[in-house]
């Protein structure tokens, strides 16, 4: 993946070959700037890579109308944004149903499912508060319920602990592994090992490119080491 032109040009990933499997977490972890971010928007189609591919579920991105990759968004990848990306004029529940309304769920199903994924991050009582209304981690919250409601089979989440303190973002972690533990496939963008703990599998990044991956029981030790310089 490149930005820009000639001089200019900054390779933002290079060579990556990153598979995840349904039942599977796998956390990225790697210093500021090193392609995380850039890896997970090209993974959830929000980023077209200047060459290579991006298949999920057997289907190749590149092939397919915008159309089609935004409907793909709705009904199978669940994003969770560093900020939130909740829309203020809309509740907790209208944030977390409206993909759904927008793929035609009808309201009421749509209402039931999105409190049932509120409840699954303890926050069906806030169902009818707005993003302003919420605090930091209770936003985070709405985000990761809007990302796993339906039938999402791939969670992207990008640093969602970053800005909780570590009892909220033990609630947000076990939430995705439980989404994960269910037949969905995970990816977690990370700087903190004790987070990546979570992952069955961890892959560490630097300029663009995989230089080591690891199961979880190892991260404290690969991230003390030379994968962090």
């Amino acid at each position: 993946m490149h930005y820009g032109k000639g001089e200019t040009s900054v390779t933002a990933l290079a060579g990556i070959d990153l598979t995840v499997s349904r039942g599977e977490l796998v956390a990225v972890m790697g210093a500021s700037g090193s392609g995380k971010s850039t890896l997970l928007t090209i993974a959830g189609g929000l980023t077209t890579p200047t060459s290579g591919e991006v298949i999920i579920e057997g289907q190749w991105i590149s092939d397919m109308p915008a159309w089609k990759i935004a409907m793909l968004r709705r009904r199978t990848l669940g994003f969770v944004f560093q900020d939130f990306n909740l829309i203020p004029a809309l509740t907790a529940l209208e944030n977390v149903t409206l993909p759904l309304e927008l793929d035609g769920w009808p309201h009421r199903k749509a209402r039931s499912a999105g409190l049932d994924a509120l409840a699954a991050v303890e926050l069906d009582d806030r169902a009818d508060r707005f993003p302003d209304d919420l605090s930091g981690g209770q936003q985070q919250r709405v985000a990761i319920a809007r990302a796993i409601v339906g039938t999402r089979r791939l969670i992207l989440a990008d640093e969602p602990t970053g800005a909780l303190d570590s009892t909220t973002g033990e609630i947000v972690l076990r939430m995705l592994r439980t989404r994960v533990d269910a037949g969905a496939g995970g990816i977690l963008v990370t700087h903190d090992a004790r987070h990546a703990a979570w992952a069955d599998r961890i892959v560490f990044i630097r300029d663009g490119r995989i230089v080591d991956h690891s199961t979880a029981d190892t991260a404290e030790s690969l991230l003390a080491g030379k994968h962090t310089a």
